[in-house]
Parts: structure tokens; sequence; C-alpha cells
């Protein structure tokens, strides 16, 4: 191809993962958290590669790192919760994006409520939320793609909008 055409030859791997992040940046995506709940310990991270799988029956996807605490616990439960984050929320939506936060008291000062199918966290602050049961994990690369079942969703009040990731930054959609 010619440069006209946008194409660069590909010669450092490296360099390719930094213009495909940049690239895929510039994909705005739904903010969301997932949570799980495993005996007495809440897990929950910030996700925005979730996206609609199938309506009949209703199920979704997530993408988690592989060597993630969350994604080690999806092998000793099956249910799992999904908060659509409202642009109120932006404070907890950053904290639990936060690379090496502890695995003990993630959800201190976010407010929630429990999930009666899942019992895993749902944030108060969010536009609404998805109760799911896992039905596959695959690997993908450096991810893990999780699928499920939702087994209920419920619309949460209508709040101050969509928290959307873009360009590296969440931000807030009226």
């Amino acid at each position: 191809m010619s440069e006209a055409s946008g194409a660069a030859a590909v010669t450092d791997p490296e360099d390719l993962v930094e213009r495909f992040r940049a690239t895929m940046g510039r994909l705005a995506g739904g903010v969301t958290v997932v949570a799980v709940r495993s005996g007495s310990l809440d897990l929950a991270m910030t996700a925005t590669a979730v996206a609609s799988v199938s309506l009949r029956p209703p199920m979704v996807l997530f993408c988690v790192y592989s060597d993630a605490r969350l994604r080690e616990v999806l092998d000793e439960v099956e249910t799992w919760a999904i908060s659509l984050v409202d642009a109120g929320a932006l404070v907890p939506a950053e904290r639990l994006a936060m690379p090496g936060r502890p695995a003990v008291g993630q959800l201190l000062g976010v407010p929630h409520h429990r999930g009666p199918l899942s019992g895993a966290a749902l944030l108060d602050g969010a536009q609404g939320w998805l109760e799911c049961r896992t039905a596959w994990i695959k690997t993908a690369g450096d991810h893990d793609v999780v699928v499920g079942e939702v087994l209920d969703a419920t619309l949460g009040p209508a709040g101050g909008g969509a928290l959307v990731h873009y360009l590296g930054r969440f931000r807030g959609l009226s």
C-alpha cells in the first residue's frame, strides 16, 4: 500500500501496539463496572470493553486482563454483575480502573447495593444494572473474553448522563 493510503510498514511490534492503542482510543466506549462476589470478598473493575452479544437469549460480554484477580475469581463463581456507570460516578469509575489497587476493600466509600441474583455489588451511581451467569470464557491475547447470559436487567434512575472513555480519559455526556 502507498503512504497516501495511510498504511505504514510494520517493523516494530511495540510500535504497532502504541499505534493500535492510539487508534482505538478514538473509539468512544461506554464505562461500566464489572463486579463479582466470592465469599466475603468483593472485586470490581472498570471496563469499557463491554458489548451486547445476543437478544434471545440476552447475553453480554466483557474483556478482562488474563492475570487480573477478578478473572481468577470467575473460575470460582458463576455469577457477576455490570453497572452502566452514570456520569456522576466518575470518581468510583476512575478508582476502580487504577492498576495495583488492593483486592480487599475495593468498594469502601463506593455507594452500592447487592444484586439479588449474583450477590455482586451494583453501583448506586448507574444508569442500569445487569446480573449475569458465565456462559464461557476464551483467551484472546493478554485478555480473556467473558460471555454471560443475562439473568436480570434493571434500569436505574435517569441521572447525569453517560460516562464514556474517549482519547484515554473518562468524559461525561449529558
